[in-house]
């Protein structure tokens, strides 16, 4: 799934917000904790990880989001 943002980041959180994995902010830290999260190939646990063009996303399920 791609996921284009109009700023020069955006946050974990607000990724996974868009991609329907999540729908409240607050349920981030649970996610995480709870899921393993890739981004670009390293384990992350940091629900404000600024994301950028061309990182990639892989959650537990498989999916990938690629933020352009």
């Amino acid at each position: 799934m791609e996921i284009k943002i109009q700023k020069s980041y955006i946050t974990l959180t607000q990724a996974l917000k868009e991609a329907g994995i999540i729908s409240t902010g607050g349920q981030a830290k649970w996610y995480l904790q709870e899921n393993k999260v890739l981004v670009n190939g390293t384990p992350e646990k940091q629900r404000g990880k600024k994301l950028y063009p061309g990182d990639k996303v892989q959650l537990e399920s498989q999916q990938i989001l690629q933020i352009i």
